[in-house]
């Protein structure tokens, strides 16, 4: 029976942790029995330069600073193609809203990588969409529909922090709103792209607030079905202008398992490894966690603020293999490309089919 939002909040502000670690870990294994999958992709930030200015974030740059950059779209090529040489089958492109660049840069660049590779794009926030169509003087269906023809697959969920506009006032009070980011998924949704949807912690909101956005997202996707995963992270202080202090492994971890128990028309949860480390991505998978996100070829903007972890194919799927799961590599889609480390069984394999991953190859990697 779904969570009524008084039942959600209570069991959020008074539940026991590992209660509700065992109620989202029984919700999880039900959907997904042990697998556990990964993605190999890189993180591309073709500019640092934003005219947002976001209080909590230690990566963008004034145009006229002197360690402001735009990549070439050659540079862009030569990150994706070390990309496929990693096997890696995502690309996710994101970058600052840069107050000079058309809408067509962004189309020859999906359309060049697109000639060139056989990759996912799995690209551009919300908030960038929104300023891409702003500045070429388009709707949002527009523009979604012509990156779309040049090869954009589906949009990440960034952007979205926390889907409350008394909070996004405070922490990125030129950014858009709530409703903005709302309706460019929407519209994704509306012409068969989908996406991920996000939620950041840690910037003094209340848990009202997180569940606020957590029934925000829930709701939209009753609508659309369109939102393939859901992944929290923790906002990172260091070198940023809002400053405070990180929210504690333990708050993070209560967060994780209500997104499992409420969110229950969203398939996939992540754990965030990123911001977490090595050990707290691991414990995730008690938590209501089925997926671990990607090992990260390159990452800047969490690595900006003061957070570096770094991750391997081997050292991800040690990870998984140590919490008692079967590690399997993914794609954007969530289709099993291939298990790891041991013959997989039957059972393995229907579990993943019948998980909502349709099964490519299963290959195994001893």
């Amino acid at each position: 029976m779904r969570l009524t939002d008084t039942d959600a909040l209570h069991l959020f502000e008074d539940g026991d942790l590992l209660e509700l670690a065992k109620r989202a870990d029984a919700i999880r294994k039900d959907k997904f029995g042990n697998v556990v999958t990964f993605v190999i992709d890189r993180n591309i930030n073709y500019t640092n330069v934003c005219q947002n200015e976001c209080k909590f974030c230690a990566f963008f740059r004034q145009a006229n600073s002197s360690d402001a950059y735009l990549l070439t779209h050659e540079e862009i090529l030569r990150k994706v193609r070390e990309t496929v040489e990693a096997k890696g089958t995502q690309v996710m492109i994101q970058g600052g809203l840069h107050p000079d660049l058309p809408l067509d840069w962004y189309e020859d660049m999906l359309r060049l990588i697109k000639k060139n590779f056989d990759v996912t794009i799995h690209s551009f926030t919300a908030t960038e969409i929104q300023h891409f169509a702003h500045k070429a003087g388009l709707s949002i269906l527009e523009t979604l529909k012509r990156l779309q023809a040049a090869g954009l697959d589906s949009l990440p969920g960034g952007g979205a922090e926390i889907l409350v506009d008394d909070v996004r006032k405070k922490i990125s009070p030129k950014k858009i709103s709530a409703d903005d980011w709302l309706n460019v998924m929407k519209v994704a949704h509306s012409i068969g792209m989908k996406s991920t949807a996000t939620m950041v912690i840690g910037f003094g909101e209340s848990l009202r607030q997180r569940l606020e956005h957590m029934k925000k997202i829930r709701d939209l996707q009753d609508e659309t079905g369109g939102f393939r995963a859901f992944i929290t992270w923790t906002y990172q202080p260091l070198n940023t202008a809002l400053g405070g202090e990180k929210v504690s492994a333990w708050d993070y971890m209560k967060t994780l398992a209500m997104t499992r128990i409420f969110m229950d028309n969203v398939d996939h949860i992540q754990g965030s490894w990123v911001t977490q480390g090595e050990r707290i991505g691991q414990l995730t998978l008690a938590f209501g966690a089925d997926d671990l996100g990607s090992i990260m070829l390159e990452e800047n903007v969490v690595r900006a603020a003061g957070t570096s972890f770094d991750m391997s194919t081997r050292k991800m799927v040690d990870l998984i293999y140590g919490a008692g799961r079967v590690p399997a590599q993914r794609n954007t889609a969530y289709e099993v490309l291939r298990f790891f480390g041991r013959r997989v069984t039957a059972q393995e394999k229907f579990s993943a089919l019948t998980a909502g991953r349709p099964t490519a190859n299963f290959l195994t990697d001893c």
